[in-house]
């Protein structure tokens, strides 16, 4: 197994220390256009293999001969949001980043299967899928896992429990109109209506929408990173090891939930192929309309790309 890990910043030298740790894959390749920071941060983790017991191999590098034939290419290059901005700021900038590392990437690697981290993340994943050319079932986003542990951290804060006990679940784009789903979300099978006031979960629903941008307001110069690299593990985990995982993933929608042409996060089996299935739920008539609004915000950021 041998996975490529695209930009060197906190996303993805973080995710690569990850997926050392873990043991997920012979090979790590950490790619950067900077000269020396791929290269030093990769040494400093292959450094750390031998305290921490794994044996994986790890390659800094600023070109992409390295990143043949790998079997899983993270996409995590791009520029950070600053305080005030939203991920849509981030739109025409990153989309050219996406653009090139893709073009540069898939073709050593033409069986790999792609995930996107770089924000706007659903536009992202449509750069990637369409330069790529390849099927939607290997080019999906990581998005949903991050927003569902942010509501399921926060639901924690707020009823004083494990954070183990909580099951959320969050559909949408990752922005501002994401969607989560409290009449899906439980505390050990309670759902969580029966916990709390309708009030309090808008709250905290608010504050999951806002929770990226809420680290990048305390940060002040840089965004978060250790949420979203543990979110990259996970899919990367349920791959490896075909787990068939029930993950929120966003993904290229035809038809399902109503909705076509366009990314969202949804419920998906993934697996050793990458998307196995994408999971249909049964949504209320407003669950649905909040989905459709947040698809259609994906969609109007798609349509002001050039290709």
């Amino acid at each position: 197994m041998k996975i490529t890990v695209i930009g060197a910043g906190n996303v993805g030298a973080s995710t690569a220390q990850r997926l050392v740790d873990k043991e997920l894959a012979n090979e790590v390749v950490l790619v950067d256009v900077i000269e020396g920071i791929p290269q030093g941060k990769a040494l400093d983790i292959y450094e750390s293999t031998p305290v921490n017991g794994v044996d994986v191999k790890v390659i800094g590098t600023n070109g992409y001969d390295e990143t043949a034939n790998s079997h899983i290419i993270i996409i995590t290059a791009g520029l950070a949001r600053k305080p005030g901005m939203s991920r849509d700021d981030l739109l025409f900038a990153n989309a050219d980043i996406v653009k090139s590392v893709t073009e540069q990437a898939a073709p050593k690697s033409p069986n790999a299967i792609i995930i996107v981290v770089s924000n706007p993340l659903d536009v992202m994943t449509y750069v990637a899928m369409k330069i790529s050319k390849f099927p939607r079932e290997r080019v999906f986003g990581m998005a949903g896992i991050l927003d569902t542990a942010r509501f399921r951290t926060f639901i924690a804060m707020e009823l004083g429990v494990s954070v183990k006990d909580v099951t959320a679940l969050v559909l949408g784009g990752h922005g501002d109109s994401m969607v989560p789903l409290p009449r899906y979300t439980t505390v050990s099978g309670v759902p969580l209506p029966e916990l709390l006031p309708k009030e309090t979960i808008d709250r905290l629903v608010k504050r999951t929408a806002g929770g990226g941008g809420e680290i990048v307001n305390l940060l002040k110069t840089g965004s978060a990173y250790y949420a979203p690299s543990a979110a990259i593990a996970q899919m990367v985990e349920a791959i490896v090891r075909d787990k068939k995982q029930i993950l929120p993933c966003s993904v290229w929608l035809q038809g399902e939930y109503q909705l076509n042409d366009v990314l969202v996060g949804v419920p998906v089996k993934l697996g050793a192929k990458g998307i196995e299935q994408i999971v249909p739920l049964e949504l209320t008539v407003e669950e649905a309309a909040s989905l459709k609004k947040s698809a259609d915000d994906v969609k109007a950021n798609i349509a002001k790309l050039k290709f």
